[in-house]
């Protein structure tokens, strides 16, 4: 722990992880973003005012003709980012200064200070002629990038001509100006939500005053022929006096604090307490995977209350405990690991492989089908028994050969190179296992599938025989030879599934949303996140060919979390721009009853900040009803989470409304082959009308799925239906342009 904090501490004070540390800020502004107060706006000095006026400088004529109008609209304030050190003709710059004077005064005028040349120390200072100096306020208007070119910074107060004077952003967010301090741009603020007016409108009075009436506004080149331009976080090049808008709205709210990286680092030290309490490496990647996030996460908060952290020294400092912790935790396993299975004293899977040794095998693999059902009624001790049961019933049949076994539900040995002679031992064996395993005074039913394959690497002829077995399992046979083209096959399926985790973390497992609207508001209440994947070199996958692989395969939990932390994430930035909806995450039917992938949902939400019940769980209604009492079970778990749950594709299974009464549900999908139709098909809309009121009855919600016109929609709005899904609302889009779409008014009218 000590030399995690002499690392984190290292990094604190050299700065290092600088790059780390920009891309962690610009991904809290993107988390962060919201929109502008109102309360400043910009009046642009763009190309179509520098077109009208079609001269450069301008005359200041026009300058007062702004203020003057500006004044008559009843603005709060008027300030200028345009520089007005030089003089212009004697009339202008009366008329300017005689608008400065029927304003009262108030008008800000920018001074600013720069380097007298290339890497010189000395600074010249501007400030505005003296007749405009006599009727207006002066506030600093320099901008000083940061080594990397970008400006992350700007001053409250700067000095000039001897003078302190507060800055531009202080001056229009009525802040004191206090010299030598910075303070950070708050670029989560988003720029193009900042009220802007072209200048030359204004000019020329073609505006609705009551538009900018009681506002503060910023006059300054929007133009990019004026070369006022800057690059910043999140946005790129923008103009000056767009950067001078976000520094004014960030201090609006109040000036931020830079509070360094030495108190993250000591939360973070506090939270790696927990690592070394981590006695699997499955709890120590979900850890070490929640303690940054949580850090990352105190971090967006406290730049809520105008706190800003560095946080890389803390996550070094973590990640140098994970790397500890996870090497005592494998020097630990690796010490602990032995040849013998500890549950039942059967020899394992490396046990195994050392007896195959390198010379070609054929290895015969027993499946226990129903493993799970096994535990459930015997327990781990009972389950543990039994299996040493079964080794026996196996032995006696096989010539007492050794039995190993090589993993939870899986025994294996190795067996003659004749096949035929296997398949004899598994008829002799299913007929054996019909006899129940007696454990305790308990008797339990015990369902093997048997698979057997021959090769020469005993690690994959195991890995085949396992499969040949489990395909034994899936198609009902009970017994199945594995051979080479199911290899091929095989090889293919995990070549892709060997790319699932990297395309995740690639980005290029996409999560796209479809919305649900609400027929009572006409407006989206939800979304149903769907998943794509964009593979680089075999094209656009279809999902029916990756999330049936990742179900069976174990890759689901991961899949669906990475799809639940994307909605999450979106759920947030559509909540900071007032758009309050709900997401719904499709879980697999294997998730149910998976505490690990429980534990970790629960962490993710816990994570997120959102409110539980802005997420919804859909569960398919085969899946539910494939084991009414165990589904129960589950689902009341994920309910306890504060989640919604969902039945969906329902009218395709075997519901009745005794099993509806007794899952903990919030919400039942109409299944789109009832829905399309049900407006023109009379059985049909017979079947959707008694289930809507079934279901609120119940106290559901219903959604219809699968509606393309207008027609159908009236009919689900006329019969009480809650929300409606499907093409005519809107396809399935990304995060940004479903953004867009909550901020257009929806005409679905037939």
């Amino acid at each position: 722990m000590l030399a995690a904090a002499a690392l984190g501490g290292l990094v604190g004070v050299t700065g290092a992880g600088g790059g780390l540390e920009k891309g962690l800020q610009d991904l809290r502004f993107q988390l962060r973003s919201r929109p502008a107060s109102g309360e400043l706006h910009i009046i642009e000095i763009d190309a179509r005012s520098m077109a009208a006026i079609a001269r450069w400088p301008w005359p200041r004529r026009n300058y007062a003709q702004a203020i003057d109008r500006l004044t008559q609209a009843g603005v709060a304030g008027i300030a200028f980012d345009v520089d007005f050190s030089a003089r212009s003709n004697p009339e202008d710059d009366r008329r300017f200064a005689d608008a400065l004077a029927r304003a009262g005064g108030g008008v800000v005028l920018p001074t600013l200070r720069q380097a007298a040349g290339s890497g010189s120390a000395e600074f010249l200072d501007a400030l505005p002629i003296p007749e405009l100096r006599a009727h207006s306020m002066a506030a600093a208007v320099s901008i000083l990038p940061d080594r990397d070119g970008l400006v992350r910074a700007a001053p409250i107060g700067i000095v000039t001509t001897g003078v302190p004077r507060p800055s531009l952003s202080a001056m229009l967010a009525g802040r004191a100006g206090a010299v030598g301090r910075d303070f950070s741009i708050d670029y989560a603020i988003r720029a193009d939500t900042i009220p802007r007016h072209s200048f030359i409108d204004i000019s020329d009075g073609r505006f609705d005053p009551r538009a900018i009436a009681g506002k503060r506004v910023l006059i300054g080149a929007t133009a990019v022929e004026m070369g006022d331009r800057y690059a910043v976080p999140r946005y790129g090049v923008i103009p000056g006096v767009v950067i001078q808008a976000l520094a004014a709205e960030t201090l609006m709210i109040g000036v931020p604090v830079d509070a360094g990286w030495v108190l993250p680092l000591i939360v973070a030290l506090l939270l790696a307490l927990l690592l070394p309490c981590a006695r699997r490496t499955g709890t120590l990647i979900a850890t070490a995977a929640l303690l940054p996030a949580a850090i990352f996460a105190i971090s967006v908060a406290a730049e809520m209350l105008q706190v800003g952290f560095m946080i890389v020294p803390a996550l070094a400092a973590l990640a140098a405990v994970t790397v500890a912790t996870g090497a005592m935790l494998t020097a630990a396993t690796l010490r602990t690991r032995r040849l013998t299975d500890e549950a039942t004293g059967l020899r394992n899977r490396h046990a195994l492989l050392a007896h195959a040794g390198d010379a070609r095998v054929t290895i015969a693999v027993a499946l226990f089908a129903d493993y799970d059902k096994l535990l459930s009624a015997l327990g781990d001790l009972g389950g543990a028994e039994a299996i040493g049961r079964v080794r026996d019933r196996i032995a006696l049949l096989a010539g007492n050969p050794e039995i190993f076994r090589v993993d939870d539900r899986v025994l294996a040995w190795v067996a003659p190179d004749d096949p035929e002679q296997t398949f004899i031992l598994y008829e002799q064996l299913r007929r054996v296992m019909m006899a129940p395993v007696e454990v305790g005074g308990r008797r339990a039913d015990v369902a093997l599938t048997v698979g057997v394959a021959h090769g020469d690497a005993a690690g994959v002829v195991l890995a085949h025989a396992a499969l040949a077995a489990a395909q034994a399992r899936d198609t009902g046979e009970g017994f199945h030879h594995h051979i080479q083209s199911e290899a091929d096959a095989v090889a293919q399926e995990m070549s892709l599934l060997g790319e699932l985790d990297q395309a995740i973390a690639a980005g290029e497992i996409e999560v796209v949303y479809q919305p649900k609207l609400n027929l009572a508001t006409k407006r989206i209440a939800s979304v149903e996140a769907l998943v794509r994947w964009r593979h680089p070199t075999r094209g656009f996958l279809r999902p029916d060919l990756f999330i049936p692989l990742a179900e069976r395969n174990d890759r689901i939990a991961g899949l669906t979390l990475h799809v639940t932390a994307q909605t999450l994430a979106a759920l947030t930035v559509w909540g900071a721009a007032g758009h309050l909806i709900g997401g719904a995450v499709n879980i697999s039917a294997k998730l149910l009853t998976d505490r690990a992938f429980l534990a970790d949902l629960a962490a993710l939400i816990g994570g997120s900040g959102l409110d539980a019940g802005r997420l919804t769980l859909e569960v398919t209604e085969s899946a539910a009803m494939s084991d009414p009492a165990g589904a129960a079970d589950a689902l009341r778990a994920l309910k306890a989470l504060g989640v919604r749950i969902s039945m969906d594709d329902y009218g395709t299974g075997q519901s009745t409304l005794t099993y509806l009464k007794q899952l903990p549900l919030d919400e039942l999908k109409l299944d789109r082959s009832f829905v399309q139709f049900a407006h023109q098909n009379r059985s049909d809309a017979v079947l959707v009308r008694s289930t809507v009121e079934l279901a609120h009855d119940l106290g559901l919600t219903v959604v219809a799925e699968g509606v393309e016109d207008a027609a159908c929609l009236a009919y689900l709005a006329s019969i009480g239906c809650d929300l409606a899904q499907g093409y005519l609302i809107s396809k399935p889009i990304g995060a940004e342009a479903l953004a867009t779409l909550l901020d257009t008014p929806l005409d679905l009218a037939a």
